[in-house]
């Protein structure tokens, strides 16, 4: 089955499922979906709390943990590795035949210690020798800890998926401390992106423009943004073999009034990763067109942010509240799962 997935991935792009769950894995709906071009695997706490807490696929499990004396943080731990190791063996032989390039599954540290730079080192370390396989990343938000802990991890030979990047100053700062750690690296460099999160920039910056009376903008800046981003990707790394790819998450549409597959369609280009949800990868596959579009309007981007400011809106400051709003529904989700899970052990 070629797909519009398969176009991408022979632009240079690759798509990976923002989602995971038993009932994919089990059912063979993962295979579906790498029949159909997909390449790797990302979670997120909020995907597990779905997963979890809100199906009953996982409770005969839980029922049995609890009964030989598990706790609910055990548990947790021991459902979480056996999904993204699962799904890591399925996506083995693509790591293998694309030489490490694709094929990954990612798992996120705790993130209630984001702030604690060696907590985030040591649990990192840590769930990566239990997953043990060499297709697996562990993401690590980037707050100005997290990105210490990835330049250290890195070094260690840990692959890392670092997270929740809005800014174009944070994206300059995870790069730069993927480098470094990669010069520290001894033996094979460790494999790693860098997850910029993209339609809640549009989102809430819509909001702010809509005060000041002004929407032509909308919908627009978290795109020139990416495409900003992509040109210090190139510059960054420019003549280094081992390469962190920028990763484009957070692409399902949130608004309505915009295409459904907006955020996958205008940031295809080369040696780029597109996690996508379900719906928009199936919105993609029926009508997204494959085309390089990532380098197209530079020029009109830069005009446009320039617009954004004159209008005084501080994109520096919206991407840092996205930051922190990021973070506390990445620790709501967890803390609601962590709790789903105590009621159904009991």
């Amino acid at each position: 089955m070629h797909t519009s997935i398969h176009e991408v991935f022979d632009l240079g792009q690759s798509i990976w499922l923002d989602y995971i769950s038993r009932d994919l894995i089990a059912s063979g709906g993962l295979q579906d979906w790498i029949n159909k071009g997909v390449v790797g695997v990302t979670t997120n706490p909020s995907i597990f709390e779905n997963a979890i807490a809100k199906t009953k696929d996982y409770d005969e499990e839980i029922a049995s943990l609890a009964k030989s004396g598990k706790s609910s943080a055990e548990i947790y731990e021991i459902l979480t590795l056996q999904e993204v190791g699962a799904a890591a063996d399925i996506l083995k032989p693509i790591y293998d035949k694309t030489s490490g390039k694709d094929g990954y599954v990612s798992l996120e540290v705790n993130p209630l210690i984001a702030s604690d730079k060696d907590t985030t080192i040591s649990e990192a370390k840590r769930l990566f020798a239990l997953l043990n396989r060499p297709n697996v990343m562990i993401k690590i938000p980037a707050t100005p800890e997290g990105i210490a802990a990835l330049e250290e991890c890195i070094a260690s030979g840990v692959n890392v998926n670092s997270t929740l990047i809005f800014s174009h100053e944070q994206y300059v700062n995870v790069a730069k401390a993927f480098i470094a750690g990669s010069k520290r690296a001894k033996g094979k460099v460790p494999a790693s992106v860098a997850s910029v999160f993209v339609s809640r920039v549009d989102t809430a910056v819509d909001k702010l423009l809509a005060e000041h009376g002004n929407t032509a903008l909308a919908g627009k800046i978290a795109v020139d943004g990416i495409k900003l981003m992509y040109q210090s990707f190139k510059e960054l790394f420019a003549g280094i073999e081992h390469r962190q790819r920028p990763l484009w998450a957070s692409t399902g549409t949130k608004n309505k009034a915009y295409s459904d597959v907006v955020y996958v369609e205008q940031i295809i280009g080369p040696d780029t990763v597109n996690t996508v949800p379900p719906v928009t990868l199936s919105a993609f596959v029926d009508h997204g067109k494959a085309a390089l579009t990532l380098e197209a309007g530079l020029e009109q981007a830069k005009s446009e942010l320039a617009e954004l400011a004159s209008l005084g809106i501080d994109i520096k400051a919206v991407c840092a509240k996205l930051l922190a709003e990021g973070l506390t529904a990445f620790n709501k989700a967890f803390e609601s799962l962590m709790a789903a899970i105590e009621v159904k052990a009991k």
